[in-house]
């Protein structure tokens, strides 16, 4: 199974964090290669850092830099991800998800995400 990792679940993972949950530590780990993260979480943790509310080891570029050197696969945005958000309901208002969302849909991705509103799109999610 192909896995898109949400924001949080990128971050705990990647801190050996408990709040991951084990079933997605397992999911994400037997994945290996077959996992990756939405340019979408990219910019999220950005913002978040620029405003003061996320702490990363480095600044967002370097930190992702050094995880890409690493072998994490980013899954761009294309447009077609882009214009896919219109048709999405508004079971979830953040903009970051529902483009993860949108993501998921088009690639045929299970997300992994410890938000519950994700699986009312029709996706696999993975917790």
């Amino acid at each position: 199974m192909k896995l898109l990792v949400d924001t949080h679940a990128f971050l705990w993972f990647m801190a050996g964090d408990e709040r991951l949950s084990r079933g997605a530590r397992r999911a994400v780990e037997r994945a290996s290669g077959d996992w990756c993260l939405s340019a979408a979480s990219i910019w999220e943790m950005s913002i978040k850092a620029s405003l003061g509310r996320l702490a990363l080891p480095a600044p967002a570029e370097a930190y992702i830099a050094e995880k890409v050197r690493q072998g994490l696969r980013v899954l761009a945005i294309e447009w077609p991800h882009a214009a896919a958000v219109e048709r999405l309901p508004f079971h979830h208002h953040d903009p970051f998800d529902r483009l993860i969302v949108a993501q998921a849909q088009a690639e045929r991705l299970a997300v992994v995400t410890r938000d519950a509103v994700f699986s009312e799109y029709g996706i696999k999610v993975v917790w």
